[in-house]
């Protein structure tokens, strides 16, 4: 059970103070890095640019290993910057941000230790024919280790660190005062229920046995889809802060983007991440919210897809989802009424707002909804709408103003974002539209 000296290893700070001062020093160097930056382009008779003062190379590495080291939910941040396409976050900031992901730092062996032994009590290690000290991941809540039980079953156990549950709400609060901080952007932020609504998700994500029943439920309803699967729980090993399951052989589904992938393989992985998608929204009511490369793994022998992490997740009431339903009907059938009507129903425009603003909503809509509406095959790569929908939604915040998107929504569309960079990280061509007139 020795440790081997692969990964980078750090103490993650666990207590309430210290994790505010690791906050306050992260604020305070990013301030000071902004402003130096600032004055080197005064200095220069250039008009201070809010993109290349803050967005630099030196804030990433240094927002990226400060986040590192305190994990939590401040680190998922980060990992969802990274994730982003070069339209929409500077590829510096996001390639020095991508470590949140490959290279997060693990626990140190004598704090791991001491978790193993509080939820499995003193002589853990009998309970193994093997564990691997070292991590195969590290992330944002906590690592994967893989370990064998006495009969020959392969396990991941996902090991949470240490006083990350505690501190979502601190850690939230934290972030939402940097979000209070922004108010010279022309987008109304509801930052109380945006904060509200991240503290809700991320105490889900860190009770570990919830998400234990999330995967057994979630392979009830995909059973539906054999070429989606999840691997089963270890209901023995698994407590409130572990979480055990069958280890997976697969491949990363970032190592799909390969031109050695067929495009025949490309373009069905990506349709069953969008198929899976519509029937979470539409059938289950029930979707998994977290589309990070690193929770999916294809399986070449079969051709199927693993969905190894079910933490994040939402339940959609039935009439959250009809509105929904409601603006796919009207969008397939080009009903402008319809589309104006469902934008007020669901939020994203109010009966008080400017006739400007409200126009300005329905636009950005039309856009978004692009692959449902195209026929034939979508080229998610070739299509260049995340940077089209980046510069409307500048366009529009910028003339008319822009309300920002219900609470309740957040997740969706991290969901629908993070589905659709996928695809186009893969260079898939998909007929959206015909699985979609199949839901609505």
């Amino acid at each position: 059970m020795a440790s081997s000296p692969g990964r980078k290893r750090s103490a993650v700070p666990s207590s309430r103070v210290g994790r505010l001062l690791r906050f306050g020093m992260l604020s305070g160097e990013l301030a000071l890095s902004t402003a130096v930056a600032t004055a080197k382009q005064l200095t220069t008779g250039k008009r201070p640019d809010l993109v290349s003062t803050v967005l630099t190379p030196g804030n990433a590495d240094l927002l990226a290993r400060r986040l590192a080291t305190l994990r939590g939910p401040a680190m998922k941040v980060g990992q969802m910057l990274s994730l982003q396409s070069d339209e929409i976050i500077p590829p510096e900031f996001r390639n020095a941000l991508g470590m949140l992901r490959s290279q997060g730092y693990a626990m140190p062996d004598s704090q791991l230790r001491r978790v193993l032994g509080r939820e499995y009590g003193k002589g853990w290690e009998k309970k193994f024919a093997r564990f691997d000290m070292e991590p195969v991941a590290a992330a944002s809540i906590g690592q994967i280790h893989r370990a064998r039980r006495h009969g020959g079953r392969e396990l991941a156990l996902k090991i949470q660190y240490p006083g990350v549950a505690r501190s979502v709400d601190s850690d939230v609060d934290n972030l939402a005062s940097l979000l209070r901080r922004l108010e010279f952007l022309p987008v109304t932020l509801d930052v109380e229920a945006i904060a509200s609504e991240a503290k809700r998700q991320l105490h889900l994500e860190t009770d570990y046995e919830g998400e234990a029943r999330n995967l057994e439920r979630y392979a009830k309803l995909v059973s539906v889809m054999p070429e989606v699967f999840v691997p089963r729980v270890d209901r023995n090993l698994t407590t409130r802060r572990i979480l055990a399951m069958d280890w997976i052989e697969g491949d990363p589904v970032e190592n799909l983007a390969s031109e050695a992938v067929p495009q025949a393989t490309r373009n069905a992985v990506a349709r069953t991440l969008q198929e899976l998608m519509f029937r979470e929204m539409f059938e289950f009511r029930f979707m998994q919210t977290d589309p990070n490369l690193a929770n999916y793994l294809y399986v070449p022998a079969t051709q199927q897809l693993a969905l190894l992490d079910l933490g994040a997740v939402c339940e959609y009431p039935a009439d959250f989802v009809e509105r929904y339903r409601g603006i796919c009907r009207s969008m397939l059938a080009d009903d402008a009424e319809g589309i104006r009507r469902a934008a007020f129903e669901i939020g994203y425009a109010s009966p008080g707002d400017p006739e400007a603003m409200v126009r300005g909503a329905i636009e950005i809509i039309r856009l978004v909804c692009e692959p449902l509406v195209h026929r034939g095959p979508y080229d998610f790569a070739g299509s260049g709408l995340i940077g089209r929908a980046r510069d409307l939604g500048l366009s529009v915040a910028f003339s008319g103003g822009l309300r920002s998107p219900p609470p309740e929504t957040i997740f969706l569309h991290r969901k629908l974002v993070g589905t659709f960079l996928i695809c186009s990280k893969l260079r898939a061509r998909v007929n959206v539209h015909a699985l979609i007139e199949r839901f609505v």
